[in-house]
């Protein structure tokens, strides 16, 4: 491999990354969307799984 070779590779390695700088925006990324979940969920799913609870324990002691 003769030195023009690594030098061709070297200037489009060079050439490559500005080509990609420069199609970048610079731009503030957009904010996060807000949750969705306020917590109700949550509350309501361990409602649920103490009213199993509750409904398990009736039946195995009755």
């Amino acid at each position: 491999m003769t030195l023009s070779f690594w030098v061709v590779v070297f200037l489009g390695l060079i050439y490559a990354s500005f080509a990609s700088m420069a199609s970048s925006q610079c731009v503030a990324p957009a904010p996060a969307p807000a949750p969705t979940s306020d917590g109700t969920s949550i509350d309501q799913a361990i409602a649920y799984v103490l009213m199993l609870v509750a409904l398990l324990l009736t039946y195995i002691i009755h």
